[in-house]
């Protein structure tokens, strides 16, 4: 349980991300989320999956006050998609 601490504590989020241990263990949870039907399960891997997606594609940018901005829309814009999609399946959706 030590070392699972120390793994999880000693990384950042975008090495996480990209470490085939914790993808296989997402996917794994993923597959049984699908089979069991945990509805909340899924939208919480979504959630993360997105926002991670919305980071790491806005995350590129350079110096320019142009791209800060360009960067900045998107991920105002991707965090409310994902908000709107999250509250349509919480609350909408029976």
């Amino acid at each position: 349980m030590d070392q699972i601490l120390e793994f999880l504590t000693s990384r950042t989020l975008a090495d996480l991300a990209a470490d085939r241990r914790v993808l296989f263990g997402i996917g794994v949870l993923f597959v049984l989320a699908v089979l069991f039907r945990w509805k909340y399960v899924l939208l919480f891997l979504f959630a993360i999956g997105a926002t991670m997606t919305v980071l790491r594609y806005t995350g590129g940018g350079g110096t320019s006050e142009t791209i800060v901005d360009r960067n900045m829309i998107l991920f105002i814009g991707g965090t409310i998609v994902i908000a709107i999609i999250l509250i349509y399946f919480v609350f909408i959706r029976d």
